[in-house]
């Protein structure tokens, strides 16, 4: 079951992708993470990629096709993939389908996780964390039972990313609007998307993920 996960920064992909790998038994690929592996592993694609991000430069769409491809060939992918991160724009959904085609293989489903702008800010720019044991807690929604105390370790000592503020916040809003829900017609085409509801508690959103994946034929 090859499935991609959409939705913008801090809407919670990387949670569900965890619930769903260990509920399908199939790989979380986050495209950072496959980046840094593939520089660490000092492959060509790896150096190739590391000579591009160390000039600050955007990876080209044929390198990451590249790089993706080269992962779903790995033992573990092959009952299937999520994918989180990729695609980003139109031309870069078409190549993915053309390098899954040309592997006789296809997307099984594209799930979208709408969220409410207004509540994505208050959710990302009230996170802070644990600095010795990094558990996390939120202003609104999870203080420390003890105030200024971490629940987990006793620490006193608290962060907050430096990027977890409004304007970042919006801005990342704003370039998804602009680059990424391009693709969303694309997949709605091919009767691939399915939206949830991104904003709801993070065992209702896994439930209504699971429910559209579990409709999806297994077989390849």
């Amino acid at each position: 079951m090859n499935v991609i996960l959409l939705g913008p920064p801090g809407a919670g992909k990387g949670t569900q992708a965890k619930r769903l790998e260990e509920a399908y038994g199939i790989p979380h690929l986050a495209t950072g993470d496959m980046l840094r592996a593939a520089v660490r592993s000092g492959s060509e694609l790896g150096q190739k990629a590391k000579e591009i991000m160390d000039a600050g430069q955007l990876m080209p769409d044929d390198l990451m096709i590249r790089m993706i491809e080269d992962r779903i060939s790995q033992d573990d992918c092959a009952k299937g993939f999520i994918l989180d991160g990729f695609p980003r724009t139109t031309a870069q959904a078409e190549a993915l389908d053309e390098m899954l085609a040309r592997r006789g293989s296809q997307l099984d489903a594209v799930v979208e996780l709408k969220v409410d702008e207004e509540e994505l800010v208050r959710r990302i720019t009230g996170r802070f964390s644990c600095a010795e044991c990094g558990a996390g807690y939120h202003d609104e929604f999870h203080q420390p039972k003890v105030d200024g105390v971490c629940d987990s370790c006793g620490s006193t000592q608290f962060k907050r990313r430096s990027d977890d503020t409004e304007e970042t916040v919006r801005k990342r809003m704003r370039e998804y609007r602009e680059q990424t829900e391009a693709i969303i017609p694309h997949y709605r085409q091919q009767g691939l998307l399915h939206q949830v509801d991104g904003m709801a508690d993070i065992d209702e959103v896994t439930r209504q993920v699971k429910a559209v994946l579990d409709k999806v034929p297994q077989a390849h």
